[in-house]
């Protein structure tokens, strides 16, 4: 089942049901189902089963090229991203593989859609792509083994970890070299698992332009997203909506020498298997003015 969430022109983000060229609107009464996808999912496998029912009730529907398509949570309690998950990636950035998790926050404000600019921050000429698989947790959730930790996690989708490579490197917490605006595009789906299948086994692919820069396969995790889980949930619990960005392959544009960072006017498009394709293009942005001020 891929789930989207989606507006009508001057709308608001809802959840809904793609079924071919329509995506059937399961914020309609008659679903009896919440008119957001954080409380859909947080509602758990019952409520997914109803969605999936919807494909064939009297809900209204609309042709996908009619809607504009927001990242399938559209406002997640959080963005965690684990960092040199890759074999290659590590071997590329001249580091040794990790004993332990190493994480960092993206803040929840940089989500964007397919489709949506990857803004170039005026203060910085290092922004780099990062093409992952993401994990979007169900109901809330915590101290779940790694033997259960599939069962929490309500579908996969694409994100794009992108990074202000100088300002990461300034510090060793990440969080504000990964969190500028518009710096976690994410979509088009959000893919249950019964569809995908075993999401440690995926070929991941990131083109830059047409070019072909990163192409791998989950298998090449160091740590496995049942580990992931169980890792988080250890020390605090993940709430409905979390992504859970699992890492990069080798390909990035600072593995490069010299570095060949993002560009104004280039195309970014992300595409893992069973999963979808995410493209985004490339946009320099403006020096931005101070918002909240009188």
């Amino acid at each position: 089942m891929r789930l989207v969430s989606f507006s009508t022109t001057g709308g608001t983000a809802r959840p809904g049901l793609l079924l071919g060229d329509e995506i059937v609107d399961l914020s309609d009464p008659s679903t009896g189902l919440p008119t957001t996808m954080r409380e859909l999912l947080a509602l758990g496998p019952g409520a997914l089963g109803r969605a999936r029912e919807a494909r064939t009730g009297p809900a209204a529907r609309y042709a996908v090229p009619t809607v504009g398509l927001h990242a399938p949570v559209p406002d997640p309690p959080a963005i965690l991203a684990i960092g040199m998950n890759y074999r290659a990636h590590v071997a590329e950035m001249g580091r040794e593989a990790p004993e332990w998790q190493y994480w960092f926050n993206k803040q929840r404000t940089a989500i964007a859609g397919p489709g949506d600019p990857i803004v170039l921050p005026t203060v910085s000429d290092a922004i780099d792509y990062e093409g992952e698989l993401a994990l979007v947790i169900g109901p809330r959730c915590q101290h779940v083994p790694a033997s259960r930790a599939l069962e929490v996690v309500a579908g996969c989708t694409v994100i794009n970890d992108v990074s202000a490579r100088d300002w990461q490197w300034r510090t060793p917490t990440f969080t504000m070299g990964k969190s500028f605006d518009s710096h976690a595009p994410c979509g088009p789906y959000l893919v249950t698992l019964d569809e995908v299948g075993d999401p440690g086994g995926l070929s991941l692919r990131t083109w830059v332009n047409g070019e072909l820069r990163q192409d791998s396969s989950t298998a090449d995790m160091i740590f496995g997203c049942a580990e992931m889980i169980e890792y988080l949930t250890t020390a605090f619990p993940l709430e409905p909506g979390t992504i859970i960005a699992t890492g990069t392959p080798a390909g990035v544009g600072a593995g490069f020498s010299p570095p060949r960072f993002l560009a104004d006017g280039d195309v970014v498009r992300i595409e893992i298997e069973g999963v979808g394709a995410l493209e985004n293009p490339v946009a320099q942005g403006r020096v931005p003015r101070p918002v909240g001020l009188s």
